[in-house]
């Protein structure tokens, strides 16, 4: 069962991943890129930077509130290859997480079934978290990382467990504990930081939270068709290997 899970979960991972590095690179790095001029030439104050989604990994870096330089990757290639590498491993560890749930929930792992958990995986990390703290863009004022990161895992995490209650226990209870769960978080509100003006287009931070919605949504799809697939392929693969072994006994 291990290695089955495991197994599903890498390929899973790395097909999304694929995705939706393409996805990025042609959608929202053109949008980080024009941020960041915007960014540089705003030299009065220090610049700050969006809190990642773990789903959309964007290889940005800059300054902290300090005012001390941060490591980023070079531009170009470098820049590249390091946020696709970023979301290959983020990839595999939500197809795990995906994988270890359908299992722990007693659902039969087909490919129908796990795009259902992938769209609530969607739900849960991506779109939940995006009401309070939508994706920005490099430059954008916010609140400090540590409390957005807090918020964010806290959202998730309640989400998650209202999605649960409500689509899978279902008792009149669990409903309405899991609608309490989901809403708790939205009306606790998230951190921010102060208002500033920017010389940044507001129609720039529009696309881009749009556009990084589009992105994990359709990452957390194609997770769950894959892991689905691969899921039914190993089980395919083993069971041959086995009838094989066999007919050689």
């Amino acid at each position: 069962m291990t290695k089955r899970l495991l197994a599903a979960a890498l390929v899973a991972g790395f097909l999304a991943a694929c995705v939706a590095s393409v996805l990025q690179f042609a959608l929202t790095s053109p949008l980080i890129l024009a941020a960041e001029k915007y960014e540089t030439a705003e030299t009065a104050a220090p610049a700050r930077h969006a809190f990642a989604n773990p789903l959309i990994v964007l290889a940005h870096a800059g300054h902290d509130h300090s005012g001390d330089p941060q490591w980023q990757p070079a531009p170009g290639l470098p820049r590249l290859a390091f946020t696709a590498l970023a979301t290959l491993v983020s990839g595999v560890g939500y197809a795990l997480l995906l994988g270890a749930v359908l299992v722990a929930a007693g659902r039969e792992v087909t490919p129908g079934e796990a795009l259902k958990f992938g769209i609530g995986g969607f739900l849960a990390a991506s779109l939940a978290p995006a009401i309070g703290l939508p994706p920005e863009l490099p430059g954008a004022a916010a609140a400090a990382l540590e409390a957005r990161q807090l918020w964010w895992v806290a959202t998730a995490l309640a989400t998650a467990c209202g999605l649960y209650l409500v689509a899978i226990r279902r008792g009149p209870v669990a409903i309405a504990l899991g609608l309490a769960l989901i809403v708790a978080p939205q009306a606790w509100g998230a951190p921010h930081g102060p208002e500033e003006i920017s010389a940044m287009p507001p129609v720039y931070a529009a696309q881009f939270a749009a556009r990084s919605l589009a992105v994990a949504f359709a990452f957390w799809a194609v997770l769950g068709l894959a892991f689905g697939w691969a899921w039914g392929a190993v089980a395919g693969r083993q069971g041959a290997a086995g009838a094989r072994r066999g007919v050689a006994a």
